[in-house]
This record gives structure tokens, sequence and C-alpha cells, in this order.
């Protein structure tokens, strides 16, 4: 397939990757082109600024989670009907999985055959940006650095004193951003506020960072560069190939009860369940949304949806009911610690969930919810523990072997994840999961809660567990 693409990347973080990539995705919408953003690792945050850039889902590419071999479906998955799609790399160029490259932004780059542009952060050098450059360039002879956009340039003649350096190298400068303090976006304990929760100011400064990419950095020779992009070769993903012929069946009825609102690219709109168990109607899967749990990956609704699911959003800060109809609970990440207080206020959803007999699947913020405490407020008591801030970043990919039997694991299977967080759980029962880490996590047969996260894409067979475990709870009738 033909897709023109670039891989946005850098030396180090900090260096303004962030900036240009979404920067560039509005630029290029602005010029009527349909744009595919994409966002290497598992970060959550991004992507939320790319799809207002795009106005298309925020998709990640991880080999780690998904496999390597799938990061070209799921990318062609993802690129279809556009033209031209932007890739923002993590890190630096050729950081990976400890000491290695494997799911660094250079790995992706290579899987995709995408030309790279490498953001410098210009501040304080001027012919030193060169030596940076050259480096980056010829590290990896199987990686194409195809140019360089300069950022933070303090002047127009410091934009020339790093072109003509670089100019020795023979790698082409393709923009030079001057810095500019009015290009802020606020940050806290894990990085940047999620767009979720600014919507207004994120679209502004999203339409800021569209106009200053616009006038620093030449779009045509960008695209010129994305469509040097050779053809690629490979099938989209589907997510229908998950489903039921090639899922491990589970125990418990299929089905939803009553009236659900399912959510798709027209808006909200009213779906028919019918009761009575399998085979007769769609189960209802309710996915935790607003402000507080921000973090989910849009292929696990696309496999939900495939798996035979109708999938309504609900507001744990807002709604004091579960959707209708309710089958299964899915409560991604995000920031509970942030709105603990609203959400300990919200005390008849706290209700709902804590007697909730579907299948409850919880990430990182979706555990810390489910436990008995939050920074000594009451949550919902579902997962045996207390739960804190603390000062501690924990953060990495994980390897992690399955000790309980949930709604979504088996004793001794194997999952990847990623965790990053800076709380911490004390549990008074489980472990769910054994890795290098230690152990992690509350699994029993109606509740799956950890602090893992997971691409159900690289692990087959689990948004089927679920639709199939999925059952219209007593609560709720």
């Amino acid at each position: 397939m033909t897709i023109p693409r670039l891989v946005v990347a850098a030396p180090s973080s900090g260096s303004g990757k962030t900036t240009v990539a979404t920067g560039l995705m509005a630029a290029l919408r602005a010029r009527g082109l349909r744009v595919s953003p994409h966002k290497v690792g598992p970060d959550y945050i991004d992507p939320g600024y790319h799809a207002l850039a795009t106005r298309r889902p925020g998709r990640n590419l991880d080999p780690w989670l998904q496999g390597a071999e799938r990061v070209v479906p799921l990318f062609l998955h993802g690129a279809d009907g556009c033209e031209v799609a932007v890739v923002e790399g993590v890190m630096g160029l050729f950081d990976g999985k400890g000491d290695t490259d494997f799911a660094s932004t250079a790995h992706v780059a290579r899987l995709l055959d995408a030309p790279v542009v490498l953001v410098v952060d210009a501040a304080r050098q001027s012919r030193s940006v060169a030596a940076v450059v050259h480096g980056f360039a010829t590290f990896d002879a199987r990686v194409r650095v195809g140019g360089v956009v300069l950022n933070r340039v303090g002047s127009e003649r410091h934009a020339r004193l790093c072109r003509s350096a670089l100019a020795e190298v023979g790698v082409p400068v393709l923009g030079a951003v001057l810095r500019d303090d009015a290009v802020f976006t606020p940050s806290r304990h894990l990085g940047l506020v999620p767009a979720a929760e600014r919507r207004e100011e994120a679209v502004a400064a999203v339409d800021r960072l569209a106009a200053l990419v616009a006038r620093s950095c030449d779009l045509d020779a960008l695209l010129r560069l994305a469509r040097s992009a050779p053809l690629l070769d490979g099938s989209p993903w589907d997510p229908a190939e998950d489903g039921p012929g090639r899922s491990r069946p589970v125990e418990g009825a299929a089905g939803g009860a009553g009236r659900a609102v399912a959510s798709g690219p027209g808006g909200e709109r009213p779906v028919q369940a019918e009761a009575g168990g399998a085979g007769r109607g769609r189960p209802v899967v309710a996915v935790a949304g607003g402000a507080a749990f921000t973090f989910g990956y849009a292929e696990h609704v696309e496999l939900l949806r495939a798996a035979g699911a109708d999938v309504v959003t609900f507001d744990p800060l807002r709604d004091e009911r579960l959707p209708d109809g309710t089958g299964a609970l899915v409560i991604g990440g995000g920031f509970p610690e942030v709105y603990a207080a609203e959400l300990a206020a919200n005390e008849p959803l706290r209700a709902q969930v804590a007697t909730f007999d579907g299948p409850i699947v919880a990430e990182c913020a979706g555990l810390l919810y489910l436990c008995d405490e939050l920074d000594g407020r009451r949550m919902c008591g579902r997962v045996p523990g207390r739960a804190a801030m603390t000062s501690r970043l924990t953060l990495g990919y994980r390897e992690a072997v399955a000790l309980a039997r949930t709604p979504l694991t088996r004793p001794g299977e194997r999952v990847r994840g990623h965790e990053f967080h800076r709380t911490a759980v004390a549990y008074e029962a489980g472990p769910l999961f054994r890795h290098e880490g230690g152990t992690d996590g509350y699994g029993d047969p109606g509740v799956t809660a950890s602090y893992l996260h997971l691409h159900w894409a690289g692990t087959p067979g689990t948004a089927q567990r679920l639709v199939s475990s999925s059952r219209s709870p007593s609560v709720l009738r």
C-alpha cells in the first residue's frame, strides 16, 4: 500500500517532538489533507492532542505491547483513507526497552520503512547542532534521517548559523521554530494534562501549534519527504479476526437487558438489547470515561464491537447509574487521584459498581477506583486494599504471568503490559500477576484489576473473553 508517512523523532525527551508532530498534523489538516495520527509507545496523552489536530482517533504503535508483527497492520488500519500519516516518536530516537532499541522510535521507523524528521533543541548551541545530527543520521544505516526541524531557535541569525553548519553534513533543514512562550501545555505528575480535561484550552493550543508549524516549517518539503516512503507490504489489521473463531470462550451467558446507548463516529445512538442470555441481543459493555478516566486505546472499542458488544461510555464523576443493560464494565487509566473527592461524593454510582455482578476489567486508575479507599476517601470496595499517592514513579514494560482465573486471565498465561503511576496499593488479597518488578493486582471470577496497561490487539481473544462472560446484572433489573 502507498501511504505517505513521516516519523517525528528527537535526540531526547523534551526536545519538542509533541509540539512539532501535533502542529504538523494540524497544519496539514488545515491544508485539507486527511491526516492519520500515530504515537510510538504506550502513551495515552499525546494521542488525545493528535486526535484534536486531525479529527481522527490517535493510535499507538508499540512492538512490545502489540507484537512487532502487528505494527504495520495496525498502522495500515489506522491510516485507511488518509493522504498522509504522521508518527510521533517516544524518548530519544534509539531509546528502547532496557539496553536495546526494541520498541524504540527507530525500531518502528524501520518496521514502517518511514523517513525520520529529527527535532533538535537548538537552544544554547549553533554549530554543535550539526555534530548531533551527524551522529544520529549515521548511527544506524537502516534508519533514514530525511530532515531536521530546529526547535527553540533564538533568532533568525541563530537559525542561519545552524543551517550553515547542517549544510556540511548534508541533512536538510525543514523548519526552524522560534521560541514562543505562548505555546504552552500544562503538566502535572505524569506528564501533560490530557486534552479531554481541558477541551477548550486544548483546542486553542492545537490551533496555535498549527499556526506555529505552518509559519516555521516547509510543509511542501515535509510532504515530499513523506511521499518518498516506499510501498508498504502488509494487510490492515482487522478486529473481526480476533473474533469467536480465534478466541478462547469462557463460561457465562452473553446478553444485555433493556436499552443502551452505543457511541460511534456519528455520535450516540439508542441500541435495543434483548433480555434473556446467550445468542439473544448484543451485550452492553460500559466503558468509564470523563475527566477522571481519559486513557484508552481506540482498538479496544473496535475489538469489543467486533466481538458482538455494544459499547457505551459512562462518567463516574457525573453519572449516578450505570447505563441500562450493562453486562460488563471496563475502567481504564486516567487520574482518579486528582478527582478523588468527586469520585467519592458520587455514592450512588459507587454503590452500583460495588454490587455489580458482571465482569469488571480495571487498569491502573480503574484499580484505584475499585479499591476500598484512595487517599483516605471511600471508593467502590471491589478490590480489598487501600491506595495512596506516593513520591515514587513506577514506570516500565512488564512481562507478567497470571496467577488467578478472572474474566480475562487464566493461571499460567503470560501477558505484556506497561506500568506508569505514582500511587501504591496495599493489597489485602491477591495477587493477580507476577513479573520482574514483583507481584501486583487482584483477581477473582468477576474482577480483573491491576496496574498493568495491556493493548488488546497484542493479546488476541481478550475482548471476546470479556464479551462472552458478560451478563445482565441483577442490580439493573
